[in-house]
């Protein structure tokens, strides 16, 4: 990617104490959320995770990025669901690492078209952009029934 030419937005969180027992908090006030490691890494749970943002952020950014390729294409999503799973594991060195699992339901289009439109997809969704080359990402689509 480029350097960027336009600043059009800047989110600010901070963080204190890490994803156990920590705070994050962004400069605007609006997110403000307890952080706890997930009970199968050990931790207690009960809280939001680093894992449960990133997927959040990313189903959001890929969702957007379908609109776009397909309003390029001037087709109709019609209702659209992307599910993202965001797999956090160690690799055969025991160094931390994700693996992204996305799912696109959009019954308004043939599953040979979105995938094409998903496909495109990540070449304008800045979170497929940012992590190309180093987080494993799948993506599956299921589109409407053809008769």
């Amino acid at each position: 990617m480029g350097k960027l030419v336009e600043e059009l937005y800047t989110a600010e969180v901070t963080v204190s104490g890490g994803r156990r027992g920590g705070t994050a908090r962004s400069s605007d006030g609006v997110l403000d959320l307890v952080l706890q490691a997930p009970k199968e890494t050990g931790g207690p749970g009960g809280a939001t995770n680093p894992e449960q943002l990133f997927a959040a952020g990313y189903a959001a950014c890929y969702t957007s990025a379908l609109g776009v390729i397909a309003r390029q294409r001037k087709l109709d999503l019609g209702p659209t669901e992307v599910t993202a799973r965001v797999v956090l594991g160690t690799d055969e060195s025991k160094v931390y690492g994700l693996r992204v699992e996305m799912s696109v339901r959009c019954p308004a289009l043939d599953p040979a078209t979105l995938r094409e439109v998903a496909d495109a997809a990540h070449g304008v969704c800045p979170y497929s952009r940012a992590i190309d080359g180093n987080v494993d990402v799948t993506v599956q689509v299921e589109g409407r029934a053809i008769l």
